[in-house]
């Protein structure tokens, strides 16, 4: 319970920093969608241009729109990701030849992308509900019907369109990214700072703290990005009567259909914001979350 509790208000911390980012990150992975389905040439707008036009147009406080949905997200699963990591870290360390715990690279990335992945199948309609808020002030603008005002609202007018399967619509593409995330932040932190532990000849203190989450956050977001560009597309796309998506068959067409209409690089659209979130965020959190833990300690 006390590692649930002090991820969810690590990750809470975090998220009140750096949300604005996500926000931008997700504008910047779907504009060129809109822009060919009104029929436009895509005029891409970079991470400040995005954020600007986002409070000229619609107003500063849409920078944290759906910030109500990330946090009922990180209440399950950045407390599940960091328990489950942990029960299985548990079970797969080693003993190394002078008799120390030990937990090898193919085992921390295993304990990872197996944590990250199953909290975010658990957590996967609250991120729906997220993303489809950050996109309402644009549906807005663009003379779209409303489509979300709250959380409660959200969960049961998805409900009500595609039933079970609609909540948990791009659970496919979120899995992957949710595995990948977490082998780049929680495990790539964990390991990253014991190994150099060991090779600075430095104890675990901030400096060491700072390091592991820098080198987290850059590992985070380079191996995520095309899965989380995906994710956010199918999780907007409108749904049939039967919860099918309308513009993506799934996680494979929508990949295809991402390379082909829009090139390669188009899989690592808003890579600078999210990396510019993810790292802070990396940084705020673990900061944060040894802080809670060293005043649990001290009590």
């Amino acid at each position: 319970v006390q590692l649930y509790v002090t991820s969810v208000l690590s990750a809470w911390a975090a998220e009140t920093v750096c949300y604005p980012l996500d926000v931008c990150k997700t504008r910047m992975q779907i504009q060129g969608e809109i822009a060919s389905r009104l029929g436009q040439s895509v005029k891409y707008r970079g991470m400040f241009a995005t954020a600007l036009g986002i409070i000229k147009e619609e107003g500063p406080h849409k920078l944290y729109g759906g910030i109500s949905a990330m946090m009922l997200r990180h209440f399950i699963f950045s407390g599940l990701k960091m328990y489950m990591y942990d029960a299985l870290r548990e079970k797969l360390i080693i003993t190394d030849k002078d008799g120390n715990p030990k937990l090898t690279f193919p085992r921390g990335a295993f304990c990872g992308v197996a944590a990250g992945a199953a909290a975010n199948i658990i957590a996967s309609p609250t991120d729906l509900i997220k993303i489809q808020m950050q996109m309402e002030g644009k549906r807005r603008l663009l003379g779209e019907a409303p489509r979300i005002h709250n959380v409660f609202q959200a969960l049961t007018s998805i409900y009500a369109a595609g039933g079970v399967r609609g909540l948990w619509k791009g659970t496919v593409p979120k899995a992957w990214r949710g595995g990948l995330v977490t082998l780049g932040d929680v495990a790539c932190y964990d390991l990253s700072k014991r190994y150099l532990m060991e090779w600075l000849d430095m104890p675990d203190d901030r400096l060491i703290q700072f390091m592991g989450a820098m080198v987290a956050g850059f590992a985070g977001a380079a191996i995520s990005t095309p899965a989380d560009v995906v994710k956010s597309r199918i999780m907007n796309q409108p749904i049939d009567e039967k919860g099918r998506g309308l513009h993506y068959k799934g996680t494979m067409d929508c990949f295809t259909q991402l390379v082909q209409g829009e090139g390669f690089f188009a899989m690592y659209k808003g890579f600078i914001p999210y990396w510019l979130r993810v790292g802070p965020w990396a940084m705020v959190f673990w900061t944060a979350f040894e802080q809670i833990r060293r005043l649990q300690s001290d009590e």
